[in-house]
């Protein structure tokens, strides 16, 4: 998230809550493509984590960033953490452990997806290049100790580094250790909302075997494909997961709004200041009755702050987030949003996927979800393998493709950017080709990573 929501509308209760998810709903004429992606920066020289402060670190970077595209500088207590365009183009903001992401503006193809990520990248390593920083595209710090890894000067981030070892034991490498590439895409209106979640949710392991890209912790193999996906399992099962629930008779905006607000809470924003509330209940605040505000009443700035801080497979804002993918290079940085469009933006696409999952109970969903980060498209589901599911899923995802049309200059579909998905279920995920080579070709070299797969 970019930059948190000061807004100081009250919340006129439920229905109010509700209306903020309705406003999401768009035509289909005005449904959009929002990519974000994190990468890892390094310091060329000897493959160090890049701190914040200091001549090349990402604070000079930001700053030059800024000069660079003439974007608004994003503060916290002073310090810029983040640019945003203030013509709605998009934004940069830092993860915890200096994690550089781009969040990118909402587009209508995916060859525009292609070009803002290629212009993205150039202008990255026009700035970061004098500063000897280069950027890689893993889903997990494959050479860092947590300890190595630097720390973001963000409110938000001590508040949440300071509870999360309360919750679960990989809470902290989530935040400092682990790279995305998500895709926002819209609904039309609450029963769109929902058959999208639901085929998001079920088919959310395919996407993290497809991508898996995070098989090594602190220089060895770490016996996950995609250890970012098992962290998920154990960093706050209270806001993390596949959300069984979405899958019941009845669901919609209500229902998601009850499970959110049963959340714990990390934080308050009032002006410039951040109110450590971790733990604390939205419940208890809609009453007048948080412990860490006693007597005030919640605004919709908070309510959408709050809805920032859950982390499901799958998580509804204004729009539907599909957070399942490791980060990668910057050929997956097309690829991700390319298998989600196919399959949730085309009526005959979704309709498969829908029939694809219907049967599927949650047990079964849950055993897929555990099963493939260690497994990757090699994990078992009824008589078959998760790289048989996958491989059903990108012939719906490009079909879906062919039939949006959306054509470049050259006359092409977008349907050539599920290319990357080709080459992991005919040679391996990126995981399983990184092993192979770590075990030959760079015979148990680490830092050959660094080379291979920076952008």
């Amino acid at each position: 998230m970019a930059r948190d929501t000061l807004d100081n509308s009250p919340i006129e209760g439920m229905d109010a809550l509700i209306a903020w998810f309705e406003d999401g709903s768009k035509p289909r004429e005005r449904w959009r493509i929002g990519t974000e992606h994190e990468k890892f920066g390094f310091h060329v020289s000897d493959l160090s984590p890049v701190a914040y402060e200091g001549p090349r670190g990402i604070e000079k970077l930001l700053r030059g960033m800024e000069g660079l595209l003439g974007w608004e500088p994003i503060l916290d207590a002073g310090k810029i953490i983040g640019l945003v365009d203030p013509t709605g183009g998009g934004a940069i903001s830092l993860e915890p452990g200096g994690q550089f992401e781009l969040s990118g503006a909402p587009l209508e193809t995916l060859h525009q997806t292609c070009a803002e990520t290629n212009a993205h990248l150039a202008q990255v390593r026009e700035i970061a290049g004098p500063l000897g920083i280069g950027f890689l595209g893993l889903g997990f710090s494959p050479a860092w100790t947590l300890a190595e890894t630097p720390r973001m000067p963000k409110s938000r981030y001590a508040i949440m580094s300071g509870y999360m070892p309360k919750v679960g034991t990989l809470g902290l490498d989530m935040m400092y250790r682990t790279c995305t590439i998500q895709v926002n895409l819209d609904y039309g209106d609450e029963a769109d909302m929902v058959r999208k979640m639901r085929v998001g949710l079920a088919l959310q392991p395919v996407a993290t075997a497809l991508f898996a890209n995070s098989p090594f912790t602190e220089g060895r193999p770490n016996g996950y494909e995609s250890f970012r996906g098992q962290i998920w399992h154990d960093t706050d099962n209270n806001r993390a997961g596949g959300l069984p629930f979405a899958f019941e008779d009845g669901f919609g905006f209500e229902r998601y709004i009850d499970w959110v607000l049963d959340v714990p809470m990390y934080f308050v924003k009032r002006g410039d200041r951040y109110i450590d509330v971790a733990g604390q209940s939205f419940r208890d605040f809609l009453k007048g009755r948080l412990p860490g505000l006693p007597g005030e009443l919640p605004n919709m700035g908070d309510w959408t702050n709050h809805v920032s801080t859950v982390f499901p497979d799958v998580r509804l804002k204004r729009f539907l987030e599909m957070r399942g993918a490791d980060g990668g290079p910057w050929r997956s940085i097309v690829a991700l949003p390319a298998f989600w469009v196919g399959l949730l933006y085309d009526e005959t696409a979704i309709d498969q996927a829908a029939e694809m999952v219907r049967e599927w109970s949650a047990e079964e969903r849950e055993a897929l979800r555990q099963a493939v980060p260690r497994q990757g498209l090699d994990a078992p589901f009824r008589n078959r393998t998760v790289r048989d599911l996958a491989r059903d899923a990108v012939e719906i995802a490009r079909g879906g493709l062919a039939r949006r049309a959306r054509l470049n200059r050259e006359g092409a579909d977008e349907t050539g950017f599920l290319a990357p998905l080709d080459e992991a279920l005919e040679k391996g995920t990126p995981a399983r080709r990184m092993l192979t080579a770590f075990d030959g070709a760079w015979n148990g070299d680490i830092s050959r990573v660094f080379a291979e797969y920076a952008f």
